[in-house]
């Protein structure tokens, strides 16, 4: 017998329309609304003689084809009464039409194909439409031979076309050279053996600047050295040719020097006069083609002047982004000659826009030297005098005065850090942010702290504006760090009575807990000033009734002159009661080696004391969130009491309270100041690293190798040309990475046998499903059917396929994540057995997508880290239970196995029983991640560890994930083997 297959093999179809295998159009029309009518009923229509019944009937036709629709009588239809129209719409649905229409005959196996005779009529009529003499109509023609791709229809038509090249219209012209250039492009001699020479006689005596443009560009593809000689010739007169020929100008310039270095010199004048157009796109192509050709001197400093120039000119924030961005890319080998410019892009600090003023601060800090340390500090201080003077102005609105003065007081206090000679002049102008709530008073006092540390000479000045100040600081925050420096560094006679003088005056009288009655008032006050609305009846000028609504707001109660110190201790700051008990017992302390008479310390000590209770007192009374820290801040200002009252607690307390402290910081700000150093030193490191092959070493040119080694020898290259190819360089951990994410969907006891190799891509997950079919039958419509559970959805379904016997074939799904958190995917293969026409279910085992997938490691800071916690609403607590033993081999490992950055540094030669740290990562999505990790090794619980891990985020999904992540590795270290 004769063995045929159970399905015959299916043949693709002949494409219906032309576009099946290029389309260059997409056709909206509401044509489709009620259907599309029949091929009769579109013949029956092109026959009126109403335009609008024809346009209709051509549109549907046209829809119909891109369906999948063959219509071949409607091609003859089309000819007959639509091609000679004179409607300009009707004319743009033939061109259409003439677009997608099939225009070869079906030929068989191995003969040549051949061009349907209705395409003759065609061809005239588009020679008609050529030598029309109404120039838009040519005009339109032209720019639609340029998506046709048949030589036999292009052919005929090329006289005409030439002779478009003289028309006396410049919009003839051009598309003319449009078309010249795509029959040469896909033709060359065949169709046009002269076009070059042609091209380059019309670039001569052509003065429109868009068929200029069009001809150079025909030039610059299909006759490279024409297009130079040009450019040679009218060297002078480049400037005056447009910014879209100046563009390609640009193109043959990098094009040429990539490939021939040594032709740089031919070009160089012609950039250099490109720096200075009016354009900014011309401008700026111009300066990043010379610096990726040169990295001279003068041309990198022609380039940066052109960048600042732009980057102060245009008014498009992206264009100001992207200057930036590329003045950052200079700064990184050119640091020299950006510091010549530093002003100017200072200047752009101009903008309304903060991303902007932030961008150019980024810049502009890492190229301040001492030379231009003065100038820059003036700008920063004009800023921020803007910032504080003109708070309701629209530009400071636009910016965001908040944030853009918390940005200049910190590069203000780079430049005082990095240059101390400029700090005293900073001090003046950036006292007055002191008073600010927002976070440039945090950042002027950290400034004030590291410079009376680091400078003594300073001292004296900035601790006299601080006491002067005082009264009027109203960030608690700030006043902790200011106690705590004046409390620190007064020590001398004068300014220490002066600071403790004015503390007592800000702290008013010993007791601090508001009575019953005064509590009682101002509740009254406060609903008396509320707004009251009235209604009433009016009677309007036209005798009509209205009713009219009347909001009267009481006058504002005069502010309460209650100093700002005590009105922070009466809302019952428990930190800031603490930071007051320890500054007053400094100054007691240190009153007695300074020379204050005797009296007055033991009145000092006596004031501070009952200060103390008083505080202690309101502490207890007042609940608010800082009520939990009651206990230790008590204990604190306990011991502060012993120190003034035992002289043998006074006497072992006196040197760590007076010097213990201030020693701390110091070696706190060396270590920062080790940081930056070791930080730059890795920065230059990098730029500056060594090769990665030495000069002796042999260069393999693969297209140059004996050919016994493509006969069968073994090259030692291909595996590492392979890797450099695709970017990874280990191989065998691209397997194993890929062999831990296969997942089993079926057992080998099931009639197919599926596997799933699961692939993330950031926002998108790749299935790609090994199908095997176990039976002796062939599988028809075997279809994976999927399902997801959580924030992802499916993009690309699985078609459905026929497998033969003991086949095998790969199905691919595509499925869109939208945020990080657990997600399953869970299926059914369905299949029909074609032997026996049974229908077959096999569930398939869930996939469990790892969060992991999508967490990366990211870095904040603690300001930023604190804010965040305090933000998210999302919190998951995990307690602790490991067989781990060490805290800081267990700190280690929940950061491995989550994937996070510790914020929290922790020095390997330290020992202790508690360990505290913060841990931040940033999902794909751009969603944050907070771990807190608070553990303890306890003596009463057989030295495990105990503790709890709480993990903050603002959206549910990744905190319940990362949680159940974290307790399925938290109980041990995985298995080394």
């Amino acid at each position: 017998g004769i063995c045929r297959p159970l399905h015959p093999v299916p043949t693709m179809p002949a494409p219906k329309n032309a576009n099946e295998t290029y389309c260059t159009f997409t056709l909206a029309s509401d044509v489709t609304a009620g259907g599309l009518p029949s091929e009769e009923e579109i013949a029956k229509q092109l026959e009126s003689s109403n335009d609008e019944d024809k346009k209709f009937a051509l549109k549907a036709c046209i829809m119909a084809m891109l369906g999948g629709e063959a219509m071949p009588r409607i091609l003859m239809q089309v000819i007959r009464f639509c091609i000679n129209s004179n409607d300009k719409q009707l004319k743009k649905l033939c061109m259409l039409y003439w677009e997608v229409v099939p225009k070869y005959q079906e030929a068989a196996d191995g003969e040549p194909r051949k061009m349907l005779p209705e395409m003759l009529l065609v061809c005239n009529a588009l020679m008609n439409d050529l030598t029309h003499p109404n120039e838009y109509v040519r005009g339109s023609m032209l720019r639609f031979l340029c998506k046709v791709k048949e030589e036999e229809i292009l052919g005929p038509l090329m006289p005409s076309i030439k002779a478009c090249l003289e028309h006396r219209h410049s919009y003839v012209r051009k598309n003319a050279a449009l078309a010249i250039f795509h029959a040469h492009r896909l033709y060359g001699e065949a169709l046009l053996p002269d076009a070059p020479e042609i091209m380059a006689a019309f670039l001569n005596n052509e003065t429109d600047i868009s068929a200029r443009r069009n001809a150079f560009l025909m030039m610059l593809n299909e006759a490279e050295e024409l297009a130079i000689q040009f450019l040679a010739t009218h060297l002078d007169q480049v400037g005056e040719y447009g910014d879209g020929f100046l563009l390609l100008v640009l193109e043959l310039t990098r094009r040429v020097c990539r490939r021939d270095p040594a032709q740089k010199s031919r070009f160089v004048r012609v950039l250099f006069q490109m720096l200075g157009s009016d354009s900014a796109a011309v401008s700026y192509e111009a300066a990043w083609t010379l610096v990726s050709l040169s990295s001279a001197p003068t041309a990198v400093r022609a380039a940066a002047v052109t960048y600042t120039h732009l980057l102060n000119s245009s008014q498009d924030n992206n264009v100001k982004l992207i200057v930036l961005e590329r003045l950052e890319d200079l700064k990184a080998k050119h640091n020299k000659i950006l510091q010549e410019l530093l002003m100017d892009i200072l200047r752009g600090l101009a903008s309304p826009n903060p991303d902007i003023c932030q961008k150019v601060l980024e810049v502009s800090m890492d190229i301040v030297t001492s030379r231009n340390v003065a100038e820059v500090v003036n700008v920063l201080k004009r800023e921020v005098g803007k910032t504080t003077a003109a708070d309701s102005n629209e530009t400071s609105e636009a910016k965001g005065s908040q944030t853009y003065r918390a940005l200049l007081v910190k590069a203000i206090h780079g430049c005082a850090v990095k240059f101390p000679h400029v700090a005293e002049s900073v001090v003046d102008v950036l006292m007055d942010f002191l008073s600010f709530q927002d976070g440039s008073g945090m950042q002027v006092i950290i400034l004030f702290r590291a410079i009376v540390e680091q400078y003594p000479e300073l001292r004296p000045t900035i601790l006299s504006k601080l006491i002067n100040v005082v009264d009027e600081i109203a960030s608690n925050p700030v006043m902790c760090v200011c106690l705590w420096i004046l409390g620190e560094y007064c020590e001398e006679s004068g300014n220490l009575t002066d600071a403790y003088d004015a503390i007592m005056e800000q702290l008013g009288e010993a007791n601090f807990i508001i009575a019953p009655d005064e509590a009682a008032a101002e509740d009254e006050a406060a609903a008396t000033a509320a707004p009251k609305m009235i209604t009433k009846n009016v009677v309007l000028a036209d005798g009509t009734y209205a009713t009219q609504t009347v909001y009267s707001e009481a006058p504002k109660p005069e502010v309460s002159n209650m100093p700002n110190l005590r009105k922070m201790l009466v809302g019952g700051d428990v930190f800031l009661g603490t930071l007051v008990a320890s500054s007053l017992t400094k100054m007691c302390l240190r009153a007695e080696d300074v020379g204050v008479a005797a009296a007055t310390v033991k009145k000092w000590t006596v004031d501070s004391l009952l200060m103390m209770c008083a505080i202690v007192k309101v502490a207890e009374v007042t609940v608010n969130a800082q009520r939990s820290s009651l206990s230790d801040c008590t204990e604190r200002m306990t011991l502060c009491c012993r120190a003034l009252l035992d002289p043998k607690a006074k006497e072992l307390l006196k040197p760590s309270l007076l010097n213990d402290g201030k020693a701390t910081f110091a070696t706190f700000l060396a270590s920062l100041k080790q940081d930056d150093k070791k930080a730059g030193e890795d920065k230059d490191g990098d730029a500056a690293a060594g090769p990665t092959t030495q000069a002796d070493d042999l260069i393999h040119f693969r297209q140059l190798r004996n050919m016994a080694v493509q006969g069968g020898d073994v090259d030692l290259d291909d595996g590492a040309d392979l890797a450099r190819a695709t970017g990874y360089d280990n191989a065998g951990s691209l397997l194993e990475s890929e062999l831990s994410h296969v997942y089993p969907l079926s057992g080998f006891a099931d009639p197919v046998y599926a596997e799933a190799l699961v692939t993330v891509h950031d926002y998108d997950i790749v299935l790609e499903i090994l199908v095997i079919n176990r039976t002796p039958n062939t599988l028809s419509n075997l279809t994976v059917e999927l399902s997801t559970m959580g924030d992802m959805k499916i993009v690309e379904r699985p078609q459905a396929h026929t497998i033969g016997p003991l086949d095998q074939m790969t199905i691919r799904a595509s499925i869109k994540v939208s945020s990080t958190e657990t997600g399953h995917i869970f299926g059914t293969i369905v299949y029909e057995d074609s032997s026996t026409m049974e229908k077959g279910y096999i569930n398939l085992n869930d996939i469990h997508m790892d969060i992991m997938d999508y967490i990366r490691p990211a870095f904040c800071t603690d300001e930023a880290f604190r804010s965040m916690w305090a933000e998210f609403e999302w919190e998951n607590k995990v307690a602790i239970a490991t067989s781990i033993e060490d805290l800081k081999v267990f700190l280690n490992h929940i950061v491995t196995s989550t994937n996070m950055t510790c914020l929290t540094p922790h020095d390997p030669k330290e020992r202790g029983s508690f360990l505290a740290a913060n841990l931040y990562a940033r999902s794909v999505f751009g969603e944050d991640a907070l771990v807190n990790v608070s553990v303890e090794k306890k003596d009463d619980n057989d030295g495990k560890l105990a503790g709890y891990i709480r993990i903050r985020s603002k959206t549910q999904g990744i905190a319940l994930s990362l949680g159940d992540r974290i307790t399925s590795v938290q109980r041990g270290l995985p298995d080394s083997n």
